[in-house]
């Protein structure tokens, strides 16, 4: 499948083993199912941005990477779609790279 990301937003892909340790627990609690620290885990993503590739509505959901020292929830998301793709951003939804699992 081509993914289409304007160059601004598309940081490429990223292995697993390269993510920050927060952000492989996080992708390791999505996979087990939880449990989810933060409320808002697991609510839909609407891709409102349009900077993942366009899908129904309901397909994404976000889950917080923890950040160090943050008072609140910080920048740092996973999105996961439907079909088992991942995507990271450390900066708030103005970029993603594709986790590569």
């Amino acid at each position: 499948m081509l993914l289409a990301f304007t160059s601004s937003a598309w940081a490429g892909d990223i292995g697993v083993a390269d993510l920050p340790r927060e952000a492989q627990a996080t992708l390791g609690r999505i996979h087990a199912g939880g449990p989810h620290p933060y409320a808002r885990d697991g609510t839909v993503f609407r891709n409102r941005e349009r900077l993942l590739p366009e899908r129904r509505a309901g397909y994404y959901r976000e889950y917080t990477v923890r950040t160090p020292g943050a008072r609140d929830r910080g920048a740092r998301r996973i999105v996961a779609g439907k079909e088992g793709e991942f995507y990271y951003t450390d900066d708030h939804y103005r970029s993603f790279r594709r986790i590569r699992e």
